[in-house]
């Protein structure tokens, strides 16, 4: 049975206009990945990872091609409908968490929620499960300054998936980090897409990442010059081949 794909990246560049000057971010991508995968797309500063990332997520626009999310084209939408669009379809985790300060962990979970039709009762289950889900259970009434950098980030993880979305999408999630804060939030992320078959998207300068995701696609100065299994895929295949 084919796989069926999360996003579709079908010949897609963005270029920007800085006065006479054209900047090519983007040229000529094309990508597919499939649902249920935990993918990270790597390359030097300026080589266009967030700029791939801002359009899987409908945060900007491609200058041409086709970008397709969970079977829905999103190229051609307008803003109106980008903006709903997200709010269903997609979860954000950001290198500095961007937490509100005078909210508590609680009401950070909640935020993306205030938008939908569920109840007070409804809200407050799915605010609990969330924080449950990344250990923080006892930390709801703590506000951000009150928490670690690793605690912050969890908060935003469960920010991010407390709606269900279709992608998580994942900026430098451990760009912020110690190095022990951030193999216990890529294990999170790991853990969150083998459990719950989510599919994620990170954005990440730390060879670290390489070990948690199936697929790693690596870009310079715009362009995709190579797919490669991450360490997870690596590590499923040699556990096939020895029956383990």
């Amino acid at each position: 049975m084919a796989e069926k794909n999360a996003i579709e990246i079908d010949q897609v560049s963005r270029v920007y206009k800085r006065d006479e000057f054209e900047i090519r971010a983007l040229d000529n991508i094309s990508l597919n990945v499939p649902e249920g995968r935990f993918v990270a797309i790597m390359g030097p500063s300026g080589s266009g990872k967030t700029t791939l990332l801002n359009l899987i997520a409908g945060i900007d626009h491609a200058t041409a091609g086709r970008v397709a999310v969970g079977g829905e084209e999103i190229t051609g939408m307008g803003e109106r409908d980008l903006a709903r669009w997200r709010a269903r379809h997609i979860g954000f985790v950001f290198q500095f968490y961007n937490l509100i300060p005078v909210l508590t962990a609680f009401e950070n979970v909640e935020l993306p929620l205030l938008l939908t039709k569920l109840s007070k009762a409804e809200r407050k289950n799915h605010v609990e499960s969330a924080l449950n889900l990344v250990s923080l259970a006892d930390r709801l009434d703590h506000y951000p300054r009150q928490l670690s950098g690793g605690q912050e980030q969890r908060v935003a993880i469960a920010r991010a998936v407390v709606t269900d979305p279709t992608i998580v999408v994942a900026d430098e999630p451990t760009g912020d980090l110690d190095a022990r804060s951030a193999e216990e939030i890529l294990t999170l992320l790991g853990e969150l897409n083998r459990q719950f078959n989510k599919t994620i998207v990170m954005v990440t300068h730390d060879a670290r990442g390489e070990r948690f995701v199936d697929t790693i696609y690596r870009l310079d100065k715009g362009v995709l010059v190579g797919i490669d299994p991450g360490g997870h895929a690596r590590a499923t295949e040699q556990a096939a081949s020895t029956g383990a």
